[in-house]
């Protein structure tokens, strides 16, 4: 698996992940739309930490820099 996300795309995936666990522990958000948006969430954070995202992948998207080889 080569890196597809960046620095800023895993900062905004951590903030968005962070946001939604502080929305479902303060009760913001709960039922099936809390389920749903903290499994996103979960998602978000993994993908971010890793530096992978399947949908990238698939369209062929890439924010990370390309490294130059010498």
């Amino acid at each position: 698996m080569k890196k597809n996300v960046g620095r800023a795309d895993t900062l905004i995936r951590g903030l968005i992940a962070v946001l939604i666990a502080i929305l479902i522990i303060n009760g913001s958000i709960t039922g099936t739309l809390a389920i749903i948006l903290g499994i996103i969430a979960g998602v978000l954070l993994i993908t971010g930490l890793v530096g992978f995202c399947g949908l990238y992948a698939i369209f062929g998207i890439r924010t990370c820099p390309i490294k130059k080889k010498d």
